[in-house]
């Protein structure tokens, strides 16, 4: 088959309930479109991947790509642009919050010329402190790429068949394909999309996950957390070295007396905070080059299943 222009790239982690609705919104939205939908198994543990054979065996746009084991959301997608073959490819999440009704706008925008299209997600139906949390997200990752995007969390985006290959060429063991294809693009753009409730499931990034997931976009994309900390401890050490001056003095003019000696401990436990925060920073960027060195593959592709045939293993 000739490769289609729209690729639609979609991981999937036990949303057995919502796949038939996601194909047949996906259909519609593209009716009269060269599209293929590439849906990733990431290890489900429920019947979605029985699901997706059945999509694939019925449906020849469906491809359906089953991974060895559960990797995560960002390598399932990873996986997904190995695969897909369209010259634009849109990026959707499985639970429906992101309307498939969105994706003809962002396939304009990338006919358009425009090598990523990145969405913002309107009136946002998501818990108060996931949204907070999440702007939290937003506001360090364009801090550390000095590229500004309102919301790097709405997986509904565009890429252009550039950018989808550099960002498989690329992609590091901690890959956040937002942030990465954003630091190649060329010519971005943002535009607003509709967002809904989830209807069946829950979401798979709990706060804890999201906060994590800062903290690994700060020291994936910048070094501004250990110089902060090398800043931090140079600031520091010269108070103390003051600190130390004064009670010299103090002890001169004064003589000795032990009425600071809390005082002293709370400094000694600053230091000490200071210094545990200086070693988790610096462990964090060893674990960095510890996952990288190791080599390991990010994911991998156990097999390829379109029109009810199965390509085999890769």
């Amino acid at each position: 088959m000739s490769a289609p222009e729209i690729s639609v790239v979609v991981p999937v982690y036990n949303e057995e309930a919502s796949l038939h609705e996601l194909h047949e919104r996906v259909a519609k939205a593209l009716d009269g479109e060269s599209y293929e939908l590439v849906l990733v198994d990431d290890g489900s543990a429920d019947r979605s991947r029985e699901i997706l054979r059945e999509l694939s065996a019925a449906h020849p746009e469906v491809v359906a790509v089953e991974l060895s084991r559960n990797y995560g959301q960002h390598p399932a997608v990873l996986a997904g642009f190995e695969v897909s073959r369209g010259l634009h490819v849109v990026t959707l999440d499985a639970d429906l919050q992101n309307p498939p009704e969105e994706i003809p706008r962002i396939v304009e925008e990338l006919r358009a010329g425009h090598d990523i299209v990145g969405t913002v997600r309107e009136r946002r139906q998501d818990p108060w402190l996931r949204k907070r949390v999440s702007g939290l997200v937003n506001r360090v990752t364009t801090a550390s790429l000095g590229v500004g995007m309102t919301d790097y969390g709405c997986m509904l985006r565009g890429y252009s068949r550039e950018i989808a290959e550099e960002v498989v060429e690329l992609a590091e063991r901690s890959a956040f394909i937002p942030a990465l294809a954003t630091t190649l693009a060329q010519n971005p753009v943002e535009i607003h999309v509709a967002h809904g409730e989830r209807e069946e499931g829950h979401s798979k990034y709990s706060t804890l996950r999201l906060m994590r997931l800062g903290a690994d976009l700060v020291t994936g994309f910048s070094l501004l957390p250990i110089q902060l900390v090398s800043i931090t401890g140079m600031a520091i050490a010269l108070l103390g070295v003051a600190f130390a001056g004064f009670l010299m003095v103090r002890r001169l003019i004064v003589g000795p007396e032990v009425e600071g000696v809390f005082t002293l401990f709370a400094i000694l436990f600053a230091f000490i905070g200071v210094l545990m925060l200086a070693v988790g920073v610096v462990g964090e960027y060893v674990a960095r080059i510890y996952a990288e060195v190791r080599r390991r593959p990010i994911y991998r592709i156990r097999r390829v299943v379109s029109s009810g045939r199965t390509d085999g293993d890769t």
